[in-house]
């Protein structure tokens, strides 16, 4: 079964940090789809780190778009392009 990694980088507005942090954690544990989880810290990025299934892959995609557009009001932008998040995706390798 192909397993697809993504690492996705937040820079939260500082007055939301934690706040934010405990909503990527929220949102981790609730969703069925993230079975293999982290979140990594730093002194200004949340790093969300997750493994899926491709079949689910393109859904869980969606889903987290619709996230990110409830918790965007408590981010800082990386820059013109990126916006509000750095993503990187691919297949992982066991």
């Amino acid at each position: 079964m192909t397993k697809k990694l993504s690492i996705v980088r937040f820079k939260p507005k500082p007055e939301h940090f934690d706040e934010f942090v405990q909503l990527l954690k929220a949102r981790h544990e609730s969703d069925p789809a993230m079975t293999d989880t982290k979140i990594m810290t730093t002194d200004e990025e949340v790093v969300g780190i997750v493994v899926r299934n491709t079949k689910i892959f393109s859904e869980n995609v969606q889903s987290g778009v619709e996230y990110l557009n409830t918790v965007r009001h408590m981010l800082q932008e990386y820059d013109p392009v990126n916006r509000h998040t750095i993503p990187m995706t691919g297949d992982l390798v066991e």
